[in-house]
């Protein structure tokens, strides 16, 4: 190896930071390293951490390995005791040049609690793929009780307004005509430093500065603060994608308040119903945890129901995995079997939603943003966030414009529009 590698497990921010990582490493010469970004949204996702760590240098055995990401921030001594692995970083030291190309300390984990700024350098460009991600800010301020993110990622801190505007144009003048907006909680972007815009100014101020972005996405939206700002924004900006998904979790309200959540069941109905008034078109996915500790069969009940009664298109479905160092870890548990048979028939109201949204896009046109191509076939993106398969060959990276003719289980199949 000559330019060092990362392996990405987790968020699409830890994709941004992997991509300012890459970048880092090849300007100074990190040769022979294999990073490691790990997750810790659930002990699941440690184990895999270590689990990867293993294979990766039985797979490499010459390579120094390099673990940081959220994993290693929390538990910095168990990964440094691990043989496979030369240093440990935390997350902000990972994206400091001097400390990850230098040879510093084999454990470098500072207390991110105290940090109060974040500035991340920026990139050119995401290695292998079409859509950009650009963080918007870091951290979170709350405290809901299944979750230990807010002590790996420190408190909410916004990039200022000029920089993710100059890290937009950059990547547009690059070449990426769709950005994702990301962060741990970009709801709460601009709550920290008085005087700036909201998201929903934020929003407003990208896409007024860089008119030649094509498409501009959000990641994971609170319900509790998607404001009427933001509502019609998506009814303005053709621009903004009719394509939002939400941190629901459950939507039970008994379980959303030993969750700790500032949103109520209905709430999840009004921020749904009021995108839908200003844009009929928009879909929705959301994020759900099955057999959260006390759920019971009804309340288990009332969140499938809302799968199917807010038309729910992408589930991301997580059996609850209880997470060291939480509240909810130390609640009364639900039976692993029934977190497991709750988890598959929320995937399964998941599967008919997206089956629905996708039958009812037939005899449309879609904006479809070419990410493969080989065949005389190519493969992409549409502005609602759907695989499409297209029967002609497109050049990789632009937009073009198909004709629906017909839906599979989990992809739209399109022919050239007229």
């Amino acid at each position: 190896m000559s330019k060092p590698k990362v392996i990405t497990l987790g968020c699409r921010l830890n994709t941004f930071e992997s991509e300012v990582m890459r970048e880092i490493g090849d300007d100074a010469g990190l040769d022979d390293a294999i990073i490691i970004n790990t997750c810790a949204v659930t002990a699941e996702a440690e184990r895999q951490a270590r689990q990867t760590i293993r294979r990766t240098k039985r797979d490499n055995p010459d390579a120094r390995i390099i673990v940081t990401g959220c994993a290693a921030q929390l538990n910095a001594g168990a990964f440094a005791a691990m043989a496979e692995v030369d240093r440990v970083l935390g997350n902000e030291e990972k994206l400091d040049p001097a400390i990850l190309n230098g040879g510093g300390a084999p454990v470098e984990v500072a207390d991110i609690m105290t940090v109060k700024e974040t500035a991340p350098p920026v990139i050119s460009g995401l290695e292998g793929r079409t859509r950009a991600f650009v963080q918007i800010q870091q951290g979170c301020d709350h405290r809901c009780t299944y979750c230990i993110i807010p002590f790996a990622r420190g408190p909410n801190r916004a990039v200022t307004p000029a920089a993710i505007i100059a890290q937009v144009r950059g990547l547009v003048d690059a070449g990426y005509l769709e950005v994702v907006l990301t962060g741990v909680d970009i709801c709460s972007y601009g709550a920290d430093i008085t005087g700036t815009p909201n998201l929903a100014g934020l929003i407003s101020e990208i896409l007024a500065a860089v008119p030649d972005l094509a498409r501009l996405r959000l990641s994971t939206l609170d319900p509790a603060v998607v404001d009427d700002a933001l509502v019609r924004l998506l009814a303005s900006e053709e621009r903004l994608m009719p394509h939002l998904h939400l941190s629901l979790q459950a939507m039970d309200d008994v379980v959303l308040k030993r969750m700790k959540r500032r949103h109520a069941r209905q709430d999840g109905f009004d921020v749904v119903a009021r995108a839908r008034a200003v844009r009929p078109d928009t879909v929705f996915g959301a994020d759900l945890i099955a057999g959260f500790p006390t759920e019971t069969r009804s309340m288990f009940e009332n969140t499938l129901a809302a799968v199917g009664e807010l038309d729910l298109a992408y589930l991301h479905v997580f059996p609850y995995s209880p997470r060291p160092g939480t509240p909810a870890a130390r609640m009364p548990q639900v039976d692993a079997k029934a977190r497991k048979d709750r988890a598959g028939r929320l995937r399964t109201a998941g599967d008919a939603g997206l089956k629905r949204f996708l039958e009812s896009r037939t005899g449309t046109t879609a904006q479809v943003l070419v990410e493969k191509d080989g065949d005389g076939q190519s493969r992409g993106l549409s502005q609602h966030y759907a695989s499409v398969r297209l029967d002609f060959s497109a050049p990789i990276g632009a937009i073009v414009d198909a004709q629906v003719t017909a839906a599979g289980d989990d992809y739209l199949i399109a022919s050239k529009a007229a």
